[in-house]
């Protein structure tokens, strides 16, 4: 299973709480369009543009490692870990890149 589909698989959970956590929904939000800045290969198109699959599986992929190295553990709450991982999760399904 690519790092995409585990991600949006393990996370995606999570947009269930959009509903009632506006404050997660928001955190979300500006991971999403951190994330589109980060991996743009275009300038600043009206409507953004789908990440690259094989960019974002490499971001997720390092990302991953940065927190297997920090020792990270999921929190019952959102803390950033969480919410970028929400981020990536919601664009790899919105785009149907997993």
């Amino acid at each position: 299973m690519s790092p995409l589909a585990q991600v949006s698989d393990a996370y995606g959970q999570r947009f269930a709480e959009f509903a009632f956590e506006p404050a997660f929904t928001a955190a979300v939000d500006q991971h999403v369009a951190d994330l589109r800045t980060r991996l743009a290969t275009d300038t600043a198109p009206l409507e953004p543009t789908p990440p690259d699959a094989a960019v974002l599986t490499d971001y997720t992929l390092g990302f991953l490692d940065a927190l297997a190295e920090t020792g990270w553990r999921e929190p019952v709450g959102h803390d950033y870990a969480v919410c970028r991982l929400t981020a990536i999760s919601w664009l790899a399904r919105r785009h149907d890149l997993a």
